[in-house]
């Protein structure tokens, strides 16, 4: 069989030479010649590694530059990944502190207990159903154990005011959505309880909490009750001007509303009654409640506005 032989090379000085003296041991590579190493005996008998081209480290970077870039590549990954997880634990908005100025503060008054036994009593007693609403609510009245009677004139004084706001021709049964009926203990799982509490117990982190540093009454959905704060309804609020009877009829309604899905909002129009869903307790004036409670879920805004009291949803009673 005859072959093709490859053609002449030519050496480095110019003359041809045949292609197979480029692979001899000992000859001189050429510029085609490939990359190649091989390990000899030093003179003290060592094993080294002898180059045998100028271009043969590169055969050992080349594949740790490689793997380095696949780790960066790979670690890269990981982190876009892990950054794309929600945190574990978030951190809680700073709430202002109050400075103890304006109308949200707690009027002088009589003394008031400040803790009771954090239990409460229902105070006996039912009633017909009031409004025409298919949405039927029942509640109960309770009082926190451990209050002397005195203080607020007693469980059947509270209760009657509770009956008699929620009643109202002026209150949500004017919408005729709803219908409010009270009922006594025995009813087992009643929509809300009115309940009087003293400050320390409506202090605690499940019900009313003390973010801002003022008594505040409030709705705790998850223990269906409406906690009415004992100091302001013995004292009420500034802006009610001394008013006791209508305070505690819009602190009633302001969070019943809340039972009923409302959110609190400012005022509506300047120099009209307030919406008894605005927080009334703390003040009229739109700007100062944006000041006091910026990070309230449903902020009342800065627009300068200013209202009067009110203590009824139907102020004018029902169309």
């Amino acid at each position: 069989m005859v072959t093709e032989q490859p053609p002449d090379v030519p050496a480095d000085d110019g003359t041809a030479q045949p292609r197979d003296a480029r692979y001899r041991r000992g000859a001189r590579r050429t510029a085609a010649q490939p990359l190649t190493a091989s390990w000899r005996l030093d003179s003290a008998g060592r094993h080294g590694l002898r180059r045998r081209s100028g271009f043969g480290w590169r055969v050992y970077v080349i594949p740790v530059l490689v793997i380095v870039t696949i780790l960066v590549v790979v670690n890269t990954a990981k982190s876009a990944t892990s950054s794309a997880a929600p945190p574990v634990a978030t951190e809680r908005p700073a709430v202002p502190v109050f400075t103890g100025d304006g109308t949200a503060v707690l009027p002088p008054g009589p003394d008031v207990p400040q803790a009771g036994t954090g239990t409460w009593h229902i105070v006996p007693g039912s009633g017909p159903v009031v409004g025409k609403g298919t949405h039927a609510y029942r509640y109960q009245v309770a009082v926190e154990d451990g209050i002397d009677p005195a203080v607020y004139g007693g469980d059947d004084a509270f209760a009657r005011v509770v009956d008699a706001t929620l009643a109202d021709p002026r209150g949500w049964v004017a919408a005729g959505t709803i219908s409010l009926q009270r009922v006594d203990a025995g009813y087992p799982h009643p929509d809300f309880v009115v309940s009087l509490t003293t400050p320390n117990t409506d202090h605690r982190p499940d019900l009313c909490g003390f973010d801002l540093r003022v008594e505040a009454s409030c709705w705790r959905p998850g223990t269906h009750r409406v906690v009415i704060d004992l100091a302001r309804w013995v004292r009420g609020a500034l802006a009610f001007d001394g008013d006791l009877g209508l305070y505690r009829q819009y602190a009633i309604n302001h969070d019943v509303g809340h039972v009923l899905g409302n959110q609190d909002v400012g005022c509506g129009t300047n120099g009209d009654l307030a919406p008894v869903m605005m927080p009334q307790t703390f003040g009229v004036a739109d700007d100062y409640l944006n000041e006091i409670d910026p990070l309230n879920q449903h902020p009342v805004p800065r627009d300068g506005k200013v209202c009067r009291v009110n203590a009824w949803p139907y102020p004018q009673g029902s169309d």
